[in-house]
């Protein structure tokens, strides 16, 4: 059966990551839409495009994710984050059209020290994590047939994202204070996509929740001293302090590891090194700038 999917938040930096991925899978019919082509809040809006085209799947790009503005806009990131999830998942559900879900490692309160699995009890202590969370639930219940995937420290070429911020500022100052104490995983919204059109494409679909990030943990003091180095960033001197020097509206998890071991195992995928994927990511970012 030939695959068509339709991508949500297709303008951010997952959604652009398929776009490079897919125009590789000449196999499968694309249509990407972002808030100006699908108001994922309107629920007949959903349904009108589900109704009128035979799509196979819904990939699910788009969220609130300015973290700290959550805090105080929460009705806006319950919209996006949980409703709209709900929304996507009963139309999908009345299509007979499966769903493939971005979550994230907010879900989690961050106080474990060892990788979280799919079943790990959650405790999310921010808005942004607790409307995430109750996406899930919501997409859950809608349908059947959804895959849900967690991810963390998530970065590309596009939009904005620590990468991008940490190789303008060094490049732009003497010194920064970068945390030590956040722990987690760096993700390639490229590999993301890669794993994505991977499970799309297999010939096994198995719904529930899943947890994917690169190989390897960091601090984001570490991560920065190697976004530097692969930058080529010498003059930036990069100081590591603790969290309690950088007070935000939301609280974020000092653990941040995901295990991937499910979703390795269920449909074959591998996954690169943090390190890896971020030098590909850099030689990208390095060779757009210096055109």
């Amino acid at each position: 059966m030939k695959k068509k999917i339709l991508i949500t938040g297709a303008n951010g930096q997952l959604g652009n990551e398929m776009r490079n991925v897919l125009s590789e899978h000449r196999e499968i019919t694309a249509v990407y839409t972002d808030v100006e082509q699908l108001d994922i809040t309107d629920a007949d809006a959903i349904e009108h495009i589900l109704a009128g085209e035979k799509f196979t799947h819904v990939v699910n790009c788009a969220a609130y994710t300015a973290v700290d503005r959550a805090e105080s806009n929460e009705e806006l990131c319950h919209k996006l984050n949980a409703e709209a999830v709900g929304l996507i998942g009963t139309a999908a559900n009345r299509h007979n059209c499966r769903v493939i879900h971005v979550s994230t490692d907010y879900v989690f309160d961050g106080t474990s020290c060892t990788p979280y699995s799919e079943d790990y009890p959650t405790h999310p202590m921010s808005v942004y994590g607790r409307t995430k969370l109750e996406g899930e639930k919501l997409l859950l219940d809608a349908t059947h047939d959804a895959i849900i995937l967690r991810t963390a420290w998530l970065y590309s070429p596009y939009g904005k994202n620590f990468v991008k911020t940490m190789i303008e500022l060094g490049r732009t100052r003497e010194e920064l204070n970068v945390v030590y104490d956040q722990v987690g995983t760096p993700t390639y919204a490229l590999d993301l996509a890669q794993a994505i059109v991977t499970i799309i494409n297999g010939d096994k679909w198995v719904p529930g929740i899943y947890h994917f990030s690169n190989e390897g943990v960091t601090s984001w003091y570490d991560f920065t001293l190697a976004i530097h180095r692969l930058a080529g960033i010498r003059g930036c001197n990069v100081k590591p302090c603790d969290s309690s020097q950088f007070p935000t509206a939301a609280t974020r998890p000092h653990y941040s590891v995901l295990s991937k071991n499910l979703i390795k195992s269920t449909f074959g995928i591998t996954i690169p090194h943090w390190e890896e994927s971020l030098a590909k990511c850099i030689n990208r970012e390095l060779s757009t700038h210096n055109k």
